[in-house]
């Protein structure tokens, strides 16, 4: 399937990936998947904004990386000299970040698939949010793949060399 293609998709509600060309359908997030996005989202869209840094965007948002590879993060960051990927209706290249919460139906895929894609389409830093662990995993490129960076535990607070002056105490995501 290519991106054409998959943009005929019906709006049923449901989501959907284009992976290598073939469409995969993602479970609806779960009620606690939620909270975590949100806390993240109000802490970081608040620093991105206050510092004028660029733009935070949450799923559903289509990002497209090539015309047989679209995928929709949980959560993405655009640096604002790379606004022009922002289209009307996707957005068409590597975000600067990308965040995944985990969930039993989502792990794999969210390890080695999109963690693959993510590394051979050049996004620069890559969140892994773990409910059960309660840590956050920052991977950064090296060449075209994502290298473990750091791993913040619970009593840690998530900093990150795309946001200056960040600090999310990562238990306070969880709570």
């Amino acid at each position: 399937m290519t991106y054409d293609q998959y943009r005929l998709m019906p709006e049923d509600g449901k989501r959907y990936e284009l992976v290598n060309g073939e469409l995969l359908m993602t479970p609806s997030p779960t009620p606690k998947h939620q909270r975590i996005l949100n806390e993240i989202n109000l802490a970081l869209s608040a620093h991105v904004k206050r510092n004028r840094l660029g733009e935070v965007f949450i799923a559903p948002v289509d990002v497209v990386f090539d015309e047989h590879t679209v995928l929709e993060p949980d959560l993405l960051f655009i640096r604002s000299a790379r606004a022009p990927i922002v289209g009307e209706k996707a957005i068409h290249g590597a975000p600067d970040l990308v965040v995944e919460i985990l969930s039993p139906s989502s792990f794999y895929h969210d390890l080695r698939v999109k963690m693959s894609l993510y590394g051979k389409f050049g996004v620069e830093e890559y969140w892994i949010v773990d409910p059960e662990k309660e840590t956050i995993e920052q991977y950064r490129i090296a060449g075209a793949k994502l290298e473990l960076a750091r791993q913040f535990s619970s009593d840690a607070a998530l900093e990150s060399p795309i946001f200056p002056g960040f600090r999310l105490p990562v238990k306070s995501i969880f709570e």
